[in-house]
């Protein structure tokens, strides 16, 4: 029994990468090697739309919803399943985005043939709760970030995308950086440049966060931490993450924090505002995911 009952192709007609290009073609690709299994392409409208779209079809049957985005995309279709609810759900992503992190790390095989093959499996996904008595909850697929991660994703929003915006983008936000200071679990106050929970071991199309396995399936995730340094050191931090990788990192199941002032937080290649004061736990979900590899 295979195991899903259709597909939805989840696509933006304004991708970079010819999202709706990429969708029509394993749409074709699937209707001539599995013409018993629906297809439906279904595109975005806004930006949030993707989770919306993921969560209503979701929460019938045995769906395998296809991201045909980048990293962002994929967020939104994986947080919009995990609201549904519905256990039986399959995600997974046809790159069609700029970094496409996720994929890079966990593929084993072109997409079309695992759809065909139906090889399914579990993964882990981190899981942000931030508030107290009704908190709000993200799930991200790779990673979540705080400090320098966020302020480049949110000025590249603003400036584009392409590999030399990016290089320019990247270089503005370095030098206005500012680093944050959050308070933790045991009381004390610490000063970060940047901080980044990850459940794959490679992230921003070329750094290595780990020299572990960084499997995705292992219910742990790596926290990376660069506390308050020179801008050159940190400089330098980023040039050994690019070049060699920043070697083991620690690995935990939750970490727990307090942010004392506004800030961005990057979830994926989405990013949301955490509040002055937000109590926020970053934990791990351990295989709730089906996804095709």
């Amino acid at each position: 029994m295979h195991p899903f009952d259709r597909v939805v192709l989840i696509f933006n007609p304004n991708s970079t990468g010819n999202a709706s290009g990429l969708a029509a073609e394993l749409g074709d690709e699937l209707a001539r090697r599995r013409p018993d299994l629906p297809v439906m392409l279904q595109k975005t409208e806004h930006a949030g739309h993707a989770r919306d779209l993921a969560r209503d079809a979701a929460l019938t049957g045995c769906p395998l919803l296809v991201s045909v985005s980048g990293d962002g995309g994929y967020s939104e279709i994986v947080d919009g399943a995990m609201q549904s609810g519905n256990a039986a759900v399959v995600c997974a992503v046809l790159p069609a985005g700029n970094a496409n992190d996720h994929w890079r790390a966990t593929r084993e095989q072109p997409l079309v043939d695992a759809i065909v093959n139906g090889s399914v499996t579990r993964i882990d996904l981190l899981r942000l709760t931030v508030g107290g008595s009704s908190p709000t909850t993200r799930y991200a697929h790779s990673y979540i970030g705080l400090g320098l991660t966020p302020v480049v994703a949110v000025d590249l929003q603003k400036g584009g995308k392409g590999s030399v915006k990016e290089a320019l983008t990247a270089m503005r936000a370095f030098a206005g950086f500012r680093p944050f200071e959050i308070q933790l679990e045991n009381g004390s106050r610490q000063r970060f440049d940047s901080i980044v929970f990850a459940n794959i071991s490679e992230m921003a199309k070329v750094a290595t966060v780990s020299d572990d396995d960084g499997r995705p399936d292992d219910g742990k995730f790596e926290v990376i931490t660069v506390k308050h340094t020179a801008k050159w050191l940190l400089l330098g931090t980023a040039i050994k993450a690019a070049v060699h990788g920043l070697g083991p990192q620690p690995s935990v199941r939750e970490y727990r924090f307090t942010n004392l002032e506004q800030m961005p937080i990057q979830v994926d290649g989405e990013v949301m505002e955490l509040g002055a004061g937000a109590r926020a736990r970053v934990d791990i979900a351990h295989q709730v995911m089906q996804t095709v590899l």
